[in-house]
């Protein structure tokens, strides 16, 4: 269903359209972009409030820039529906993180106006000077590059890292700090403490504007006094601002703030800083959901609320939705706390996804035992290490994906000393319309080479509680536990926790001729494909590793003595998962059989529902029942031609 633009908006198909309209009528069309995300978002889903709180910044660096000539990079992508809209994507935009429509996020192979594609946070000044040392480099100096970033991303070492190197170089680069103090939840940290005191100032502000009127007086007396008014200024920056401003000491000449929502402002001051060569920040506040009232009050929730009535704010139910069990997610919250309240070690950990995670659940439980680090996984997992030094136990979650962020500090802070920090990776497999820089696709087969680590994944939210109660027990080691995003069974709250031996696999059931090998939640997947080819006749037995690293070699022993035909099925990538674990177990111990790996294939998995995904990559029941019957239908050939 496609939505009606304004009437500026449907004029709009690219910023060569934009550049048309006058400045009086940018308000206007600032309005009319506003609404038709609300009314796009509110029918088709996606994330909301991060693009409403960046529409007059997108409208005016659409209208002053050149783009796709000059580069521009959003960080996060989220906040880029605005620009997609303006950039030839409105007709299709209601496709948005729909199975083959189009992204949630920039991407490249998408369009020529998106210079680098983005998903993860605080990449952008990295990117950005990249391009503008490149542009230097081929003597490009008319080509403007810009990054956008907010201020939840600036927490990023990344951020800081490109700053640092931005300051020495004299590349045309200008970053924008988007400062609305969120990113998905509240931020948090001493750089937002900081951003607060420029922003709130008051004697600072006062000043600032007291100087800037003088100046002004000064420049209108003529020529000559234009450039000892600019010589002055150039002064006063440069003492106070240098030894005052964070942005200015790291070698960038800092503006701002400025009112983000001021279309008519943000165009005269970004054409000024067209002709400013070298690194600039320009320093703009934001409200996040700005122009949606319930968005604005609530901005963790409007985030990324699903469907929803757009007159009265009522969140929907989505028509996949099944109220049968809470998702892994709050199971790990309440199970985070459950434990914290008998052990006094344990402490929780989160990169800026305390709401995402329900590590929200212990932070208003045990707020001095819960610890947001911002958005920095590096740093979330050596934090946990010193932790562990001292004898807690700290339990650190962070999305799957994210922690590839943080892989060398796994290996150098936590494997090697064989600390005990307990990772739970959430969103690990399929992570569904965020797509590609989401889906948690590598994390069994580059969490299993690493020495002294558990690798777990629990089939079922029951089985993640007793894996969380079993890892924070003494001497269980650096000890990593994946589980996907979304529902799955109910736990029984009452039931009383079990240790689960480390290592040990289980039998769900014996069978004939087949033997089905899965591990985690896409477990239950094939718990469905076998029931229906029950229906059938055909009785393949089914095994839960539930540990690729251990792996349960006795039950191993037991398949492989057994079954000539093994289908492997996990939910992530098949090259050096679990199927290429149960591969080397077979070569290792001599046996001969044939195997079939089903998983992620060695491809980038577009977005999508999870479903749509299992079945696209070939790992749903009815692909696992597909194999099954194959396998099953060719032993039948060989007995009839035997």
């Amino acid at each position: 269903m496609e939505i009606d633009a304004g009437e500026l908006l449907k004029k709009i198909n690219t910023p060569v359209d934009l550049k048309r309209l006058d400045h009086a009528d940018l308000v206007k069309l600032c309005g009319e972009l506003r609404q038709y995300i609300i009314d796009t978002v509110s029918i088709h889903g996606g994330h909301f409030a991060a693009s409403l709180g960046v529409v007059e910044l997108t409208v005016a660096l659409h209208y002053v820039l050149n783009t796709p000539y000059d580069q521009l990079v959003w960080d996060v992508g989220h906040q880029a529906y605005g620009h997609k809209i303006l950039t030839g994507r409105r007709e299709v935009f209601h496709t948005n993180r729909i199975l083959g429509g189009i992204s949630g996020f920039p991407n490249r192979s998408e369009s020529e106006y998106d210079a680098f594609g983005v998903g993860h946070s605080s990449t952008s000044i990295s990117a950005t000077l990249g391009m503008a040392v490149a542009s230097h480099y081929k003597g490009e100096t008319d080509r403007q590059h810009v990054a956008v970033i907010g201020d939840g991303a600036m927490t990023a070492g990344m951020a800081f890292e490109a700053l640092n190197h931005a300051g020495i170089e004299k590349s045309n680069l200008l970053v924008i700090l988007n400062d609305n103090c969120m990113s998905i939840d509240p931020n948090v940290g001493a750089l937002k403490e900081y951003l607060t005191s420029i922003t709130t100032s008051r004697s600072w502000n006062r000043f600032r504007d007291d100087i800037a009127a003088v100046l002004t007086k000064i420049s209108e007396l003529g020529p000559d006094a234009l450039g000892i008014a600019k010589k002055i200024e150039k002064s006063i920056k440069g003492t106070l601002l240098k030894n005052s401003n964070l942005f200015e000491s790291l070698n960038f000449r800092y503006f701002g703030p400025v009112d983000g929502h001021d279309v008519k402002r943000l165009i005269n001051t970004l054409d000024d800083l067209r002709g400013i060569p070298g690194p600039k920040l320009l320093h703009c506040i934001t409200v996040k959901g700005k122009g949606y009232a319930l968005a604005e009050k609530d901005q963790t929730t409007w985030h990324a609320p699903g469907l929803f009535d757009k007159i009265t704010g009522e969140i929907k139910k989505s028509k996949n939705d099944k109220p049968v069990a809470p998702k892994y997610q709050d199971v790990f919250g309440h199970t985070l706390v459950e434990l914290a309240e008998k052990n006094d070690k344990i402490i929780g950990v989160t990169p800026a996804m305390p709401s995402g995670s329900s590590m929200n659940i212990m932070m208003k439980a045990m707020p001095n035992r819960a610890f947001d680090v911002g958005i920095a996984e590096q740093h979330a997992v050596t934090f946990s290490a010193g932790l562990a030094t001292q004898g807690m136990v700290p339990f650190c979650n962070i999305y799957s994906s994210f922690m590839q962020r943080a892989y060398d500090q796994v290996i150098h802070d936590v494997a090697i000393q064989n600390l005990h920090v307990v990772f739970c990776l959430d969103r690990a497999g399929i992570a569904g319309a965020d797509g590609p820089t989401h889906h948690g696709a590598y994390d069994l087969a580059f969490m299993r080479c690493i020495p002294n680590l558990t690798v777990a994944a629990p089939m079922n939210e029951e089985e993640l509680r007793n894996l969380m109660y079993t890892a924070q027990q003494e001497g269980k080691g650096s000890f990593v536990i994946r589980y996907p995003r979304g529902q799955g069974v109910m736990p029984d709250w009452r039931r009383p926790f079990t240790t689960l031996e480390v290592g040990k696999g289980r039998k769900l059931c014996d069978g004939e001729e087949v033997a089905l090998l899965s591990i985690g939640h896409i477990g239950n997947e094939v718990t469905n494909a076998r029931i229906a080819l029950n229906q059938e006749g055909i009785f393949p037995a089914h095994y839960d590793l539930r540990f690729v690293k251990p792996l349960d070699k006795p039950l191993l022993h037991e398949a492989f003595g057994k079954f000539k035909k093994i289908i492997t099925v996990e939910d992530g990538c098949i090259q050096g998962g679990m199927g290429s674990a149960v591969l080397e177990f077979m070569a290792d111990h001599g046996y001969q059989a044939t195997v079939v790996r089903l998983g992620i294939p060695d491809e980038v998995v577009e977005h999508g529902e999870q479903h749509e995904l299992w079945t696209q990559c070939g790992y749903d029941s009815s692909a696992i029942v597909d194999t099954v019957r194959k396998m099953a239908v060719s032993r039948k050939t060989d007995s009839l031609a035997g």
